[in-house]
């Protein structure tokens, strides 16, 4: 059936399940395309926790006041859990005056966008950004 084998993992794969080559070099080739997703999630996931904490580091404001989120009834009985992040932007009086939702589930973001509403900064000289992110787990 094959005339060379890489190894004796796979030359076993071969015997046991009995896959012809155009099977085996298909399984190969989904192992290789599932590593390099896996790659480059994580670079992904680097670079983004670089770019946050560059992000965090401009964010040298006090808060003031900081409600948390209410877990929305309607999350709670979907099960719903996730993470909502929002960068916004804090004007010199201290309030919030401008958000965008980088990510989330919409019935999460929308209790997050309504406690926002809430909070309140220490006030600077003029305005600063940051990203902040909200946890939602029952």
């Amino acid at each position: 059936m094959w005339r060379l084998v890489p190894s004796l993992s796979q030359a076993w794969q071969i015997q046991a399940f009995g896959i012809t080559e155009r099977q085996f070099k298909r399984n190969v080739e989904m192992r290789n395309e599932c590593k390099a997703r896996i790659l480059g999630g994580a670079l992904l996931v680097m670079t983004l926790s670089l770019g946050a904490g560059h992000l965090r580091a401009q964010e040298g404001r006090k808060v003031l006041s900081n409600p948390v989120p209410a877990y929305p009834e309607v999350a709670r009985r979907l099960r719903l859990t996730g993470v909502v992040k929002v960068q916004v932007v804090i004007g010199a009086d201290g309030r919030i005056k401008g958000k965008n939702v980088i990510g989330g589930h919409p019935i999460l973001v929308s209790a997050v966008e309504d406690t926002l509403k809430n909070w309140k900064y220490a006030p600077a000289s003029g305005e600063t950004t940051t990203q902040l992110e909200f946890n939602f787990h029952p």
